[in-house]
């Protein structure tokens, strides 16, 4: 599935480059941009270009694809926040996602809360 599959989905239309971002970083199969509403001092976005609706969807098609995007997640990350970061990938409504295009959240900049 593409993203032109997808008319109606926010980060396809980013990647179409219908919808301005803060771009920060893009390879070949993902893009990197700013979050509009930062729950860290970086919070940036890593999102393939194609359309997957969630993360397991997104490993069982293209695994490669995923592997892609974290590696420009570790980038991006060297880049603006010394390498230090969570990845947080959200999967279904109850899990936070909101956007169901696959989307990683980069955070960084601060001391971030851990999880038991």
């Amino acid at each position: 599935m593409t993203s032109t599959d997808s008319p109606d989905c926010l980060f396809c239309k980013i990647v179409a480059g219908d919808i301005p971002a803060d771009v920060v970083a893009s390879s070949d199969t993902a893009i990197a941009f700013r979050d509009i509403a930062p729950k860290a001092p970086v919070h940036v976005l890593v999102v393939p270009k194609e359309h997957y609706p969630d993360v397991p969807a997104f490993a069982a098609s293209d695994p490669e694809g995923l592997a892609s995007l974290i590696a420009l997640a570790d980038g991006v990350a060297s880049e603006v926040a010394d390498g230090q970061y969570r990845l947080v990938f959200n999967t279904g409504p109850k899990a936070g996602q909101s956007v169901f295009h696959v989307h990683a959240h980069l955070l960084a900049g601060a001391d971030l809360p851990g999880f038991a």
